[in-house]
């Protein structure tokens, strides 16, 4: 599975539809979401994660929360950047497997 052209991406993209001024926000792994160098603010963040869910649900079948108290208590957020987002959902969708 192709996280980033499948799921990632397609939310980014529907998030700078909506959004004029994250028109440039560019489509890679190293694009911060949250901290230093985002362009992104709280609620822009939110809006992504809630699409990610939506289109994780829609196209895998799966129901992950992925702002829980697990990824809010890790020391390194999962939503630094692309690429970390990424890496968090890929565990918990291998997590979900092993189930």
């Amino acid at each position: 599975m192709k996280v980033l052209e499948d799921i990632i991406y397609p939310a980014m993209n529907e998030l700078k539809a909506g959004t004029p001024e994250l028109e440039a926000l560019p489509l890679s792994p190293e694009t911060a979401l949250w901290g230093s160098g985002s362009t992104l603010d709280s609620l822009s963040l939110v809006t992504l994660i809630v699409s990610i869910e939506e289109l994780l649900s829609d196209k895998l079948g799966v129901s992950i929360v992925l702002a829980n108290e697990r990824a809010l208590s890790r020391r390194a957020s999962p939503f630094r950047t692309v690429a970390t987002l990424e890496a968090y959902i890929q565990e918990l969708l291998d997590e979900q497997r092993t189930k």
